[in-house]
């Protein structure tokens, strides 16, 4: 193994524990191969990595915790940069932002600024790193009143491929900041974010649970309901297959399941119009079937990463991602007909949209808003090889059942497979994002990523 610098980290190659720590990911059906891998602590690693890349003719990659490793390209000419850097979690409480050093996992920012009662327009699991989750999309749990996360970015620090460091807004390298918020990789390794927080003293959320045989009744009242809900509420839905789980109540582990979570937000410590939004949507579903298992609850913004109840663990997943729109009841019968014995799929979900997620924001990236009605996403287990087969089979069938509504479009943190059809950006934005990337890195260092 080669050392960098002071010897605090180190390039691996296949078979060295560095090479071991910086290639693992969340997701384990889906670790990287590249030709060297290492973990950088500090923006001197991250240059002298570079360094090391150009010298040994290798293009670079990065990643932080791997839950998108589906989506990786093959990399046997790479070396592979995991992002971990040091320095913690630094607020302004003033200016109301937050320093994030890359390899801070969202679950990192909502216990620092929790207590502040701000948020960040952070997603749904506690476990997921900041810079893919903002550069590729990210849809927040409070996304339909704060809009797409990229938006919420304030600053980025990151490393050219030349190995200058630089700070880029939207005053300072202008064309960059715009392109590399949501243009996909390429641009440099990026070492920090500075996020916008939001005052949010209180939410309503939670999760309700009904045997799936329910869903033909509760499902078309959902969707009607989003048609005019207000953008303090934020929700999804889902079919459900978990399995039984030490800690997981068992009533949810005795067939499918239909789970309709959420989060409504309000920007005071009354809760009163907050209340009406909740008790307007779950009022009318619990008098048609009460949930087996239900946990909406009034509660601070630090308990929403729960809500969804994302693992907490690696695991080996395959999945598949469409953005919908025009769903009407025939597309709620066509989605339950295709999920509703979601087996061998563990999740099968629609998740709201809409709200300001819809709104162009003029000071955003170039992925700044996402126009459809619906994002469909689905998971199924990849333990084995027979299991991901099933799951890739299952998933097929329901894409085709969902075509009449598929937009064509993805968000590029929700795609599942690197082969998944995607796409987010339009030919003008690409042409227009191709530019930059060829002016920051001419020699096509991170072509790859």
């Amino acid at each position: 193994m080669t050392t960098l610098d002071d010897g605090v980290t180190g390039v691996g190659r296949p078979g060295d524990a560095a090479y071991k720590a910086a290639t693992r990911t969340f997701n384990l059906a889906a670790e990287p191969a590249p030709a060297a891998a290492t973990t950088a602590r500090t923006v001197q690693d991250v240059q002298a990595a570079l360094r090391y890349a150009r010298d040994n003719g290798l293009g670079v990659r990065t990643h932080t915790t791997g839950h998108a490793a589906g989506t990786f390209g093959p990399m046997p000419d790479a070396l592979l940069i995991r992002t971990d850097l040091r320095g913690g979690i630094e607020l302004d409480l003033a200016a109301r932002t937050a320093r994030v050093p890359a390899g801070a996992v969202w679950g990192d920012v909502v216990a620092a600024t929790s207590p502040y009662d701000l948020v960040s327009a952070h997603g749904t699991a506690a476990s997921v790193g900041i810079v893919g989750y903002l550069l590729r999309g990210g849809i927040s749990c409070y996304g339909r009143e704060l809009g797409l996360a990229p938006n919420t970015i304030r600053a980025i620090e990151l490393v050219l491929a030349d190995g200058t460091p630089l700070r880029i807004d939207a005053a300072n390298e202008a064309d960059l900041f715009w392109a590399i918020r949501g243009g996909g990789g390429g641009f440099g390794v990026v070492t920090a974010v500075e996020l916008a927080l939001f005052e949010v003293p209180a939410v309503i959320t939670g999760a309700s649970f009904w045997p799936v045989a329910e869903a033909a009744k509760l499902v078309p009242m959902w969707r009607a309901w989003t048609v005019d809900a207000p953008p303090a509420a934020s929700t999804s839905l889902r079919v459900l297959n978990l399995p039984s789980v030490p800690g997981r109540p068992a009533v949810l582990s005795s067939g499918p399941m239909l789970c309709l979570d959420g989060v409504v937000l309000s920007r005071t410590s009354d809760l009163t119009f907050a209340k009406s939004i909740y008790e307007g949507l779950l009022g009318p579903l619990r008098a048609v079937a009460e949930p087996v298992f239900d946990t909406w609850h009034e509660a601070g913004p630090g308990e929403v990463p729960q809500t969804h109840m994302d693992p907490p663990n690696p695991v080996s997943a395959t999945g598949d991602h469409m953005l919908l729109d025009g769903v009407d009841d025939a597309a709620v019968a066509t989605f339950l007909s295709a999920t509703g014995a979601v087996a061998p799929l563990l999740a099968a979900e629609l998740r709201q949209l809409g709200g300001a997620l819809a709104v162009p924001d003029d000071s955003g990236g170039v992925l700044n808003h996402v126009g459809a009605q619906f994002l469909y996403q689905c998971v199924g287990s990849a333990v084995d090889p027979g299991a991901t087969a099933a799951g890739r089979a299952r998933a097929a069938e329901v894409r085709a059942a969902l075509a009449p509504w598929d937009t064509g479009r993805t968000v590029p943190c929700f795609v599942g497979s690197f082969g998944q059809p995607q796409g987010h950006l339009d030919s003008s934005q690409v042409a227009a994002v191709e530019r930059v990337r060829r002016r920051v890195d001419p020699a096509g260092l991170f072509a790859g990523d």
